[in-house]
């Protein structure tokens, strides 16, 4: 049994202010009109820009969160983040969201949990066990991606796809008369697709110092989208038929799905695959893009915003990410 007494105090959001259309990238990769909007299903996304660093979005994202929650950060007593990109090798983005928040005396842990685009999910599983411990109090997860400073422009599909943003939200342990838990969580990962989505350069295999700037594909966003549909599309059903079987849910229990917005092509997958109503299926896609690990809490954010989930209403998170891995969690909010 895998239930956690944890509920989710808050959440923030932070999108860059410079708004790039279709229409723009379609000039920007010399396309006819009409192409992004095909291909991709976005319409707008962000992209970060001047100040607007990972920390910079990840802090403004966490006081969105904390204001939400009516909490201070001397409130909390962990931050992570959980992205998949990083500002810089080391140290980790936390350190710099902590210190963008004015808080570089405060002592608090900042670490960072990277699992590509189910780095937020991954992070909330983890982290929730230690809130329900009594470990920590409260935990501030925060995901934030600047995807568009790695794009292959050459890689037309896929840099039309990314757009950049930032979101927070905070744990904390529910109380005994409260409804809020975590039920159920699951990621399983095939790295038979472990190069289907990578950038390969900038670690110790390829070090930075090996960059040329005439051959600068290495260091540069890769994917293979084919092949992660073909491997997401056999594996997916299987894998939600287990968790639901294993954690005694049908997919009529749940209020609402927040998918990671891989793309308008894996909305319809899952969508269809996984046989989920459109009214319970949370797709923010056309006006943020691929956020990476930021698309889950900002599709969460989004739900709770618009009050398409109330406190109790039980709610699935699930997504793909590079490795290739599958992950899922259930939790009542």
């Amino acid at each position: 049994m895998q239930l956690r007494r944890v509920r989710i105090a808050g959440t923030g959001k932070y999108l860059p202010e410079r708004k790039v259309t279709d229409e723009e990238l379609d000039i920007r990769l010399n396309m006819p009109a009409g192409w992004v909007s095909k291909a991709t299903g976005v319409g707008v996304r962000h992209y970060a820009s001047g100040q607007e660093t990972s920390s910079f979005m990840g802090a403004r994202a966490a006081e969105a969160a904390l204001a939400d929650a009516g909490l201070q950060f001397a409130d909390i007593d962990c931050l992570v983040c959980t992205s998949g990109t990083k500002e810089q090798p080391l140290p980790s983005t936390a350190v710099f969201i902590q210190l963008a928040m004015g808080e570089q005396e405060s002592g608090i842990p900042a670490f960072d949990m990277d699992a590509t685009c189910l780095s937020f999910l991954n992070g909330l599983d983890v982290m929730s066990y230690m809130v329900d411990a009594g470990r920590y109090r409260r935990v501030l997860l925060v995901a934030t991606e600047i995807a568009s400073a790695g794009l292959n422009w050459s890689d037309k599909e896929s840099a039309a796809l990314f757009g950049d943003g930032a979101a927070a939200v905070i744990i904390e342990r529910s109380e005994e008369e409260q409804s809020s838990r975590i039920v159920h969580a699951s990621l399983k990962t095939y790295s038979r697709g472990a190069r289907f989505s990578e950038i390969a350069g900038g670690g110790t295999r390829l070090h930075a110092s090996n960059y040329m700037a005439d051959q600068p594909e290495p260091y540069l966003f890769h994917m293979d989208g084919q092949a992660i549909f073909r491997m997401a599309s056999r594996l997916l059903p299987g894998f939600l038929d287990d968790m639901l079987k294993t954690s005694g849910n049908r997919m009529e229990d749940f209020k609402l799905v927040i998918p990671h917005q891989g793309s308008a092509m894996a909305m319809r997958l899952i969508r269809k695959k996984l046989n989920i109503p459109e009214d319970r299926f949370m797709d923010i896609t056309r006006n943020h893009g691929n956020t990476i690990a930021a698309s889950i809490p900002m599709g969460l954010h989004e739900a709770i915003r618009q009050q398409r989930i109330r406190r109790g209403d039980r709610v699935l998170l699930i997504g793909t990410a590079a490795g290739l891995s599958l992950g899922g969690l259930i939790f009542d909010y």
